[in-house]
């Protein structure tokens, strides 16, 4: 296995073979130089699927032969990374929504920050994008008010699925 850019091995990477139905038939990383092994694999159609830090996962049908040793040259590509910080008029805002959005209009994927505001994409690929950042939803409520006394009314507000 090795970097498309730079032609060097990928070690540590993690190495997950599966049958046609998806069932997990064995697992390894890679050595220095990008190498992987397993043995006592049934002939067949299998998946190979690899993900290492800083690269896009891949996976990749292989056939297994019915004698002698089957080969696979994988390339990784690298993965491209956002990182920011979504800040409001008193600082950093915790709790927004952030939505990478391609070029496509497909949304890439969703973030919310940390107490610090920042959030981060991973395992990009290059290209174009828009990036959305907001805060809760409106919500909207009825409420009968009465004339005299003191009436209360607490509203929350949430993203929806939480």
């Amino acid at each position: 296995m090795r970097a498309a850019e730079s032609g060097e091995p990928v070690k540590d990477a993690m190495v997950i073979v599966t049958d046609v139905r998806g069932d997990l038939l064995a697992t390894g990383n890679t050595g220095e130089q990008g190498e992987f092994a397993f043995a006592e694999l049934v002939p067949g159609a299998v998946t190979v699927a690899v993900n290492a830090a800083g690269f896009r996962p891949r996976a990749l049908p292989v056939e297994v032969g019915a004698t002698g040793v089957t080969r696979v040259e994988l390339v990784l590509d690298a993965g491209a990374q956002v990182q920011g910080v979504v800040r409001a008029p008193y600082g950093p805002l915790a709790d927004a929504r952030v939505t990478l959005v391609d070029a496509a209009g497909n949304v890439a994927g969703t973030a919310t920050t940390g107490a610090d505001g920042a959030y981060a994409f991973t395992d990009l690929d290059g290209g174009d994008y828009t990036v959305i950042a907001t805060g809760y939803p409106p919500v909207a409520t009825a409420l009968t008010v009465s004339g005299t006394g003191v009436d209360g009314h607490d509203i929350e507000l949430a993203h929806p699925g939480e």
